[in-house]
């Protein structure tokens, strides 16, 4: 039988049809809500004692990449995910338009400082994947330039892995029903108000090149060093049981060690 993960996981080099995939898809997933709230928080505690033993070890790390269309729930992934682990060894890197300096540099200049240091699990919301997402929708470069990211980007993971770098990758795939639901409950509800962006509006009629877009990256950027997982997303509890699946199989896989300090088994705490 297989693991959720491996039903999300995007096969390399083959052709991908998202607008395929049902966003409101459970599959597999335990019928009773409190059985997968339980399961979420068993697997919250694996993935903190395992991050626990990655910080310790402090040799690897984790990336974990973000990317969806407008709610697509990157913030509640990591709210929900991710907050029971050690903050100082998780740190979030958000991606918002680039600044002044690092429009001056290559688009992955501004990337590589933020990738994870030895021990780090590091979680990308949004990424470099916006140079082939909203700057080929907008036509910000000239296709030429765009194109030739994929191979860059391909590149730019494989040297993270090589280096010693654990890279998974998310797409959190909602529907435009469910997008125009919680753009809605934003300006019904005062305490999400602030997060509404009228430009998200203007993105929204842009809905069929941007899935056009996500599938291409998806096709051309999912590797057996980097893999893309699309996951359904219109259920949020459902969103978070299977990225927290995938979790716990990455750093399963990993099986970082606490180090070996057995040269301090015979040491003695003086008295003061």
């Amino acid at each position: 039988m297989s693991t959720p993960g491996e039903r999300s996981r995007v096969p390399p080099g083959k052709k991908f049809a998202l607008g395929k995939l049902d966003a409101a898809s459970t599959a597999d997933a335990p019928k009773d809500k409190d059985a997968v709230a339980s399961e979420v928080a068993s697997m919250g505690e694996r993935i903190a004692v395992l991050h626990d033993r990655l910080w310790a070890e402090a040799k690897r790390s984790l990336l974990v990449v973000l990317q969806a269309m407008d709610t697509g729930g990157k913030d509640g992934t990591v709210r929900h995910v991710f907050h029971g682990l050690n903050p100082q060894g998780v740190r979030v890197a958000p991606f918002k338009a680039p600044s002044e300096e690092e429009r001056h540099h290559d688009f992955l200049w501004r990337v590589h400082q933020k990738v994870p240091a030895a021990g780090e699990l590091v979680i990308f919301n949004r990424s470099h994947y916006e140079d082939v997402l909203i700057v080929r929708v907008h036509s910000l470069v000239p296709e030429k330039v765009w194109r030739a990211r994929y191979d860059a980007i391909v590149d730019f993971e494989r040297h993270l892995v090589e280096s010693g770098t654990t890279i998974v990758k998310f797409w959190l795939h909602i529907s435009p029903e469910e997008q125009k639901r919680r753009l809605q409950a934003r300006l019904d509800d005062p305490t999400k108000r602030w997060k509404f962006n009228p430009d998200d509006l203007v993105e929204r009629k842009l809905w069929a090149d941007y899935q056009a877009a996500a599938e291409e990256l998806l096709q051309r950027t999912s590797t057996e060093h980097a893999p893309w997982y699309v996951v359904p997303a219109d259920h949020k509890w459902y969103r978070d049981w299977v990225v927290s699946h995938v979790l716990v199989e990455t750093l399963e896989a990993m099986d970082p060690k606490y180090p070996d300090v057995r040269d301090l088994q015979h040491c003695e705490i003086p008295d003061i």
